[in-house]
């Protein structure tokens, strides 16, 4: 007695013609700009157009995170940085104008970053004249606030925060995190001569806090 049995093939799928369209456009993209020099790449990734941007990364990436290394001397750290530089590059990339080689303006931007990024991690207490000028170190070690001790670590923070909010959120952002009176004053929306008066008062301020509460060694001598 004959029997029958059924055979399962697999289906071919077939492939939706706009997304097999798509596919072959972006392969034709990612081609034409391989052959793009630096400056057309930049321009077009000013536009949005991120497979340029992709091929400015692949390009330079590894350039990048060879002077983040160099600068940084930790692996851990470069690498974070150099993605950092690429965030900060795609906000930036319509400002190259091709004046200098896009090597040399990316060098710049990395390490601009990179001393950014020192600023950030280094916390610099300084103490002012009356007349807020000549800026000198208000705290002993305070240029490696890691290799202090922890007693004077948590005066100095304490110190800060008695900081009326005014004067604490100038001198965080200037001193602290390393931006610019220009800068402060758009994120905190008032001028840059408030800016500018309000952390002299309030390094004076800090500086008469830690004379009153902090371990005298603490302190610079004048």
């Amino acid at each position: 007695m004959a029997t029958t049995e059924t055979l399962d093939y697999p289906v071919l799928q077939t492939t939706d013609p706009e997304s097999l369209g798509k596919s072959k456009a972006r392969k034709k993209a990612v081609q034409d700009v391989s052959e793009m020099s630096d400056y057309e790449l930049t321009q077009a990734s000013s536009k949005g157009d991120m497979i340029a941007f992709e091929e400015v990364y692949n390009r330079h990436h590894r350039r990048v995170y060879a002077i983040c290394l160099r600068m940084l001397k930790n692996s851990n750290e470069a690498e974070d940085l150099t993605q950092d530089v690429f965030i900060q590059l795609h906000r930036k990339i319509g400002s190259f104008r091709g004046d200098s080689a896009f090597t040399t303006w990316l060098h710049r931007l990395t390490v601009n970053q990179v001393l950014m990024h020192f600023r950030k991690r280094t916390v610099k207490f300084e103490k002012t004249t009356e007349e807020g000028d000549t800026p000198v170190q208000i705290v002993r070690g305070s240029e490696k606030p890691s290799k202090m001790p922890v007693v004077d670590r948590i005066a100095l923070d304490n110190a800060i925060k008695e900081l009326p909010n005014g004067y604490k959120n100038v001198f965080i952002l200037h001193d602290i995190e390393g931006f610019e009176h220009e800068e402060v004053a758009r994120i905190l929306g008032c001028s840059v001569g408030t800016s500018k008066s309000q952390l002299h008062k309030a390094r004076l301020k800090l500086r008469k806090l830690l004379k009153r509460k902090a371990p005298p060694r603490l302190l610079a001598r004048a």
